[in-house]
């Protein structure tokens, strides 16, 4: 099982999606930081940027203060970062935080005896070109190559995702939940992103995302609970 627990008031933050789609994940830090909202441990469950990724200095410009806040933060309260599709290379960016690589996830902590496995969500049933793409792009060699043309390529691409619709009702969830936990077998429970749900289906726990349910997840009482901060 590991020594890792999920502590009681720990939080859970998924797809915020910042700064194209609201402010909501600077505010929280905020108060994070303020200690309005107290908590001991923070899972950042991926896309919480909208845009970021290490070897690059150019694309930190964009999110500056929500950066500087979490490695201020980081020096005091426990972070594990799953890293998204939209967040990646970031382990140097965040030195004092837990950061897992797509290949790294998912990862396992226990709470009340569970064995709970921790994922952004967009690790299973997504197809062979998208794991190449994502093998690619998620690469050193490939984000440094990029370097000389890195402001036309990242203004075009902030451009495309500043106008992304990415809050939508997921017919047919159930079927793929029922695909994706099929990976799962040797989990008692199932924390996942990506998917902008905020539903629990069994034990398989699609977490709502900030930028379009507004909430996040809170161990209350041992229990996962969604709820706005």
């Amino acid at each position: 099982m590991g020594n890792s627990e999920i502590k009681e008031n720990a939080i859970f933050i998924a797809d915020s999606h910042y700064p194209h789609h609201g402010d909501a994940f600077l505010t929280l830090l905020q108060k994070i930081a303020a200690k309005e909202i107290q908590t001991p441990q923070i899972f950042l469950m991926g896309d919480n940027f909208d845009l970021l990724f290490g070897y690059n200095d150019y694309i930190k410009t964009f999110s500056k203060e929500a950066i500087e806040l979490l490695q201020r933060l980081s020096k005091e309260i426990e972070f594990i970062y799953l890293e998204g599709n939209h967040d990646f290379c970031l382990k140097a960016l965040f030195p004092d935080m837990r950061v897992y690589s797509r290949e790294e996830q998912p990862i396992y902590y226990a709470l009340n005896g569970e064995r709970v496995a921790l994922s952004h969500g967009d690790r299973y049933v997504t197809g062979f070109g998208y794991d190449l793409y994502c093998k690619l792009l998620r690469n050193k060699t490939t984000l440094t190559l990029l370097k000389p043309f890195q402001k036309r390529i990242i203004n075009h691409r902030m451009g495309k995702l500043a106008g992304k619709e990415i809050c939508f009702h997921f017919i047919g969830f159930e079927l793929r939940v029922e695909q994706i936990v099929e990976y799962y077998r040797d989990a008692d429970l199932v924390i996942e992103g990506h998917f902008h749900q905020a539903k629990t289906i069994g034990k398989y726990i699609s977490l709502p995302s900030l930028a379009c349910q507004g909430q996040v997840a809170v161990v209350e009482e041992g229990k996962i609970i969604f709820k706005t901060l």
